[in-house]
């Protein structure tokens, strides 16, 4: 006497092949209600259809058996439900990975055909506001977040006498560890927590500004390395960035504008006279 619904017939309810039943099965994810000692057939009831398609949905989504039943054995919804957004988080950090991936990819396939202005420029020395870290490269993001809370939270809009910035040592890229200082320009540096009023040396920098969100800015990184390479000379220093304006000034990544200025030692003093900013020197393109 049949005791329940067959393995085709559950099948067809669920729209789940016999074999990924069986393979359900197998990893102890969904047992059928009852299995014939004589024919092996297995049998399952209504009562199973929407686990059957919640383990379908889950596994959709490439949330890994183990934790396929750890969803299914808890009893409490609210631990079942922080499970799921947590992988649901992981899979949407996994999709801002991908997208940042196909828009350097499509630039770096298609580049874009205005050539790269660089400027060269002479910072003067200065004192301002810094936190500074030995940070590891996968935390940088979060690493600046809480230091400019901290540098915002110190500094009120009357205080800050220009756009936040950053200096980023060569470690930090070349060996995933390195020295990373944020800072802020104010009328009156001055100690607070992590803050300490640090003197940035003067600096000869190739400047390029990078459009956009920080995705794909390593493909700008690359232009001004390419242009540095062909038309200055290198020298061993941090890279300087300049978030002129960011994430704290607008939800739109569009408009976001961030200088990359890389240290160079410069043939030439900065041109003077007619034309000349004061800061240094504008090139457009090949820099001639």
């Amino acid at each position: 006497m049949r005791t329940g619904l067959t393995i085709g017939e559950f099948a067809t309810l669920t729209h789940l092949s016999v074999r990924t039943l069986r393979r359900y099965h197998e990893a102890g994810l969904l047992e059928p209600a009852s299995v014939d000692p004589f024919t092996g057939y297995r049998y399952y009831t209504a009562d199973q259809i929407p686990p059957a398609q919640v383990i379908h949905r889950l596994r959709e989504l490439d949330v890994p058996l183990a934790e396929v039943k750890s969803i299914l054995a808890t009893e409490d919804p609210q631990r079942r439900a922080d499970l799921v957004a947590g992988h649901l988080r992981r899979l949407e950090a996994e999709l801002d990975r991908t997208r940042a991936a196909v828009v350097s990819l499509r630039q770096l396939l298609r580049p874009d055909p205005a050539e790269l202005q660089v400027e060269l420029r002479s910072v003067p020395a200065r004192t301002v506001a810094a936190i500074t870290g030995e940070v590891a490269l996968g935390d940088t993001i979060a690493w600046y977040a809480d230091a400019m809370a901290e540098l915002d939270a110190a500094y009120p809009p009357p205080e800050r006498t220009g756009p936040p910035g950053g200096r980023y040592a060569n470690e930090l890229f070349t060996g995933g560890n390195g020295t990373m200082t944020v800072f802020r320009p104010v009328a009156r540096p001055r100690a607070a927590g992590r803050i300490e009023p640090l003197t940035l040396p003067p600096v000869d920098l190739a400047v390029a500004v990078h459009r956009g969100p920080h995705d794909n800015i390593d493909v700008t990184y690359g232009r001004l390395g390419a242009w540095v390479v062909e038309h200055a000379l290198a020298v061993d220093g941090p890279i300087h960035e300049t978030y002129l304006v960011g994430p704290r000034d607008t939800g739109e990544p569009a408009g976001w504008r961030t200088e990359i200025g890389w240290p160079v030692f410069r043939l030439t003093p900065p041109a003077t006279g007619a034309g000349a900013g004061p800061e240094g020197s504008r090139t457009s393109g090949d820099g001639r």
